[in-house]
């Protein structure tokens, strides 16, 4: 993917190594590449925010520099500005206006308008404050713990986040979250497994907008990469049979693989819905 052909947005927040953020409370939606948030909340089978405000501020070093001209800074307003394009194109045939989120790259510990968040988190899409959060050394985790490298990988995990903005202004999370409250553990979950499943479908109408340029130069060896990352962060190999299927909030390896694919295959919001989805 020739990632340096894209435009580069302005909604880039770059805070690393001075920590920062808004303060407040509500519920992050946990991003499908969160690696340790997605064990953490396997393990305690809790809120996603409650995780979120219970973990304190580590310390980690960004994988480059922070300056203007670094490459993670670059890369990652670029692929933002990738999806601002998509998806805006895509609104504005639907006869709506897309308002893009932030994106707030941080290092080690970072406070949101949905509680703090250590970099353990990984990336995730704050809604009461509109921001994707992202720590660029998870990029490094993501390749050499779980062999998912590859930028074409590290852009699905954006538009993932990104996917839940536009779950978001869709007003979908909100009906989500309402049918939560209302449910017994094992039902919301169930639910958050379909939200999730939808991201990585919005994730897949991300790539093959981009695709379509072919300046971009996206080929089946980059698409492999996003199916490689999302398989490597699905429920059932995150926890190696240690969770039971009614615990599971984010999918399995093949449910995300495969709704990845159909939004790539079909670039329609309409083939994305998993809430009506008979079988996952």
């Amino acid at each position: 993917m020739d990632w340096e052909k894209m435009r580069e947005s302005a909604n880039v927040n770059d805070i690393r190594g001075g920590g920062g953020g808004l303060p407040g409370g509500g519920i992050a939606v946990g991003g499908g590449a969160a690696i340790l948030f997605a064990i953490i909340s396997l393990l305690f089978g809790g809120n996603p925010g409650d995780v979120l405000s219970q973990l304190g501020n580590g310390q980690s070093q960004p994988r480059a520099g922070t300056g203007a001209n670094d490459d993670a800074r670059r890369f990652a307003s670029k692929v933002l500005g990738s999806t601002e394009d998509a998806w805006g194109s895509i609104f504005q045939k639907a006869g709506r206006t897309y308002d893009p989120p932030r994106l707030t790259l941080f290092s080690g510990g970072v406070n949101t308008a949905c509680g703090g968040a250590s970099s353990a988190v990984g990336p995730f899409y704050c809604p009461a404050d509109q921001n994707v959060y992202l720590d660029t050394t998870f990029f490094d985790e993501l390749a050499n713990r779980f062999g998912a490298g590859g930028d074409f990988a590290q852009a699905y995990v954006i538009a993932h986040e990104v996917g839940h903005h536009v779950q978001n202004l869709l007003g979908i999370s909100d009906r989500v979250e309402q049918a939560q409250r209302r449910a017994g553990r094992a039902q919301a979950n169930a639910l958050s497994v379909r939200l999730e499943l939808q991201a990585d479908c919005f994730a897949g109408i991300w790539g093959r907008n981009a695709a379509a340029n072919r300046e971009y130069n996206i080929t089946q060896q980059d698409v492999q990469e996003a199916v490689t990352a999302a398989e490597a962060i699905g429920d059932d190999t995150l926890s190696q049979g240690r969770a039971t299927p009614d615990s599971f909030t984010h999918g399995t390896s093949a449910q995300r693989e495969r709704w990845f694919l159909r939004g790539f295959q079909t670039g329609n919001v309409d083939q994305c819905d998993t809430f009506n989805a008979p079988q996952l």
